[in-house]
């Protein structure tokens, strides 16, 4: 039984004990359930310190902060999504999945020796070895074809191909080799595919040979999620996420330069590495672990609220889109995503926008509850910019539930996305603390099972790729 049907099955077997449970809730000197600065502050700045060196996936740092997020949760009385280990609840669920990256490449074409930024390859096969090969098929792209869709469809036809592109597509090619050379990252290996493609002035193949070797490797993501079980509807559950993995450290020159004017603007005198993530998504998952610690401590949920740390988001969405596979999209009443609230909205310090408003009608019930305190959720201010389908929401938007990210960055103007700048220094903690006491209270008829929103209409998949 993997972790999240554990994660389910546990849920329904403490709804039957929840007259008996005992939920250990963090305590406050006023008694009430709060959003305390202070934790936001302490959250916030371990998991964007340099000792989490970016929290790039894959790397020790990541696993790091994977566990002090377990930690947080269990502080909070919350249930872990397995059975206890020598007494420690287990609230992370570890998946697999495959990196695929070029280890060496050499490319003949027409009798010339193809230099290395002239070739882009992507396989699933560990070792390559084309010399006129019949089972390859070839292909010639001219100036007028369009590149992504030629490749788009290579790839979910499958098979071995060696494909001929011209220097028109020089900029859209190296964007594609930039990709699947830093290593390519993929949930399974169904099918063994590869595709070599070269760039060239030549407009045919006449003899072509190929040698290559590719790591094919399996590796681990992790999820970090806690549980509060439901008093009365523990079947229907809430929502709450954020990613934590960011983009790591760099190691290349050429972004390293880049990376020292960036540094400035921190007030950083020599080059900086570490891509802190401070606001992307440092500031979510902190919000996360303060709603937890606020629900704890009110400990009156009708709903199972369920609070996730993904992981892989940066890489694309790996951790949602396992987490989405191992339980009935039909569970989730709602998804409350947190995705970049460090910083002041263009509707003022505090404020946050919805994206997807139109979606569902998950807008208009919250800010119905939020009248009262006349405060109020704002609609996306960028639709251009497409942010509904950016964040790990999307994943489970796509299968039906009411799932919606929660931001206030200028996204228009922030000059710290993607950058080693954004650093804790850049962001407004008071305005973090405001957007989280917001959503806690437009969430009040979610949790208490009064609220229930309206489905999105489930999207139709994709044909997946067999190669990419």
């Amino acid at each position: 039984m993997n972790n999240i049907k554990r994660f389910s099955f546990l849920t329904f077997c403490l709804s039957g004990l929840v007259s008996i449970l005992v939920i250990a809730s963090p305590s406050n000197a006023s008694g009430k359930p709060d959003i305390a600065l202070e934790q936001i502050e302490k959250d916030l700045n371990f998991l964007a310190s340099d000792e989490m060196a970016g929290r790039g996936n894959f790397s020790k740092e990541i696993n790091l902060a994977a566990d002090y997020i377990a930690k947080r949760f269990s502080e909070f009385g919350l249930t872990g999504t397995t059975s206890s280990v020598d007494g420690i609840k287990s609230f992370k669920q570890s998946f697999s999945v495959f990196q695929l990256k070029p280890k060496a490449l050499k490319v003949t074409l027409n009798g010339k020796t193809i230099v290395a930024n002239h070739i882009m390859a992507v396989s699933n096969k560990e070792t390559l070895q084309w010399n006129n090969t019949n089972s390859v098929k070839t292909h010639v792209f001219t100036s007028e074809e369009n590149f992504r869709q030629v490749i788009t469809k290579l790839n979910q036809e499958g098979g071995l191909h060696f494909v001929l592109v011209d220097k028109h597509h020089q900029a859209i090619f190296n964007r594609y080799r930039q990709f699947f050379h830093r290593g390519l990252i993929k949930e399974t290996i169904t099918e063994s595919g590869a595709i070599i493609v070269v760039l060239s002035d030549d407009t045919e193949i006449s003899n072509y040979q190929v040698d290559a070797t590719f790591d094919v490797v399996q590796k681990t993501l992790t999820n970090v999620i806690g549980i509060l079980p439901g008093k009365t509807k523990p079947e229907e559950m809430v929502l709450f996420s954020a990613h934590y993995d960011h983009l790591g450290v760099t190691k290349d020159k050429n972004e390293s330069a880049l990376n020292k004017a960036s540094a400035k603007k921190v007030n950083k005198d020599t080059p900086d590495l570490i891509y802190n993530g401070a606001d992307d998504d440092a500031s979510g998952t902190t919000g996360v672990l303060s709603l937890a610690r606020y629900f704890s401590q009110a400990n009156n949920n009708s709903r199972t609220l369920v609070f996730v740390a993904f992981s892989g988001e940066e890489i694309g969405g790996f951790g949602s889109k396992y987490f989405s596979k191992q339980l009935s999209p039909g569970q989730i009443t709602a998804m409350i995503n947190l995705e970049m609230i460090g910083k002041p909205s263009k509707f003022g310090i505090g404020k946050t926008w919805m994206t997807g408003t139109e979606r569902s009608n998950l807008f208009e019930l919250l800010n119905k509850r939020l009248a009262t305190n006349e405060k109020e959720i704002f609609a996306d201010p960028y639709p251009k910019q497409g942010l509904f389908y950016r964040s790990d929401n999307a994943t489970l938007a796509k299968l039906g539930v009411p799932a919606h990210s929660f931001g206030s960055t200028q996204i228009d103007k922030d000059e710290f996305y993607h950058q080693v700048s954004d650093e804790v220094e850049t962001l407004n903690t008071k305005s973090m603390q405001n957007v989280i006491q917001t959503l806690a209270e437009s969430v009040k008829g979610l949790v208490d099972g009064v609220d229930t929103p309206s489905r999105i209409e489930p999207l139709t998949s994709r044909p997946q790729g067999k190669i990419f």
